[in-house]
């Protein structure tokens, strides 16, 4: 039998990067916000899976970051979008609505759309 946790593990990598991109949106965040942020939209994610991802997106000029004093211990990194991470994030707001839209399709098909076999 197919274990569905791999396949659901799969397509929730495949969304990491997007979700992250959205939350910092809204606001810049430092990291165990956006953990904690992403768990409460039950999309779990662990800091050894995020700080790789930030640096890439960082790298790529998507992301900028500034380090802020805490009362609560030493300077956070708050990471935040650059116009060019703005700019990414609107191709990926299109590329999931288009997702969206194929799988809508797929799932509620319009009668006589996906004829059924031998028809």
């Amino acid at each position: 039998m197919v274990n569905i946790d791999n396949a659901k593990s799969q397509m929730r990598k495949g969304m990491l990067e997007y979700c992250v991109l959205l939350l910092l949106r809204r606001r810049a965040s430092y990291a165990s916000d956006i953990i904690q942020q992403l768990k409460e939209a039950d999309l779990l994610v662990v800091e050894g899976t995020l700080y790789p991802l930030l640096s890439r997106l960082k790298n790529d000029g998507l992301l900028c970051y500034e380090w802020q004093e805490s009362t609560q211990g030493p300077p956070r990194k708050y990471y935040a979008l650059t116009p060019q991470g703005e700019e990414f994030l609107a191709g990926l707001d299109a590329a999931w609505s288009e997702i969206e839209n194929t799988v809508n399709v797929l799932k509620n098909p319009t009668p006589g759309l996906f004829p059924a076999r031998g028809e």
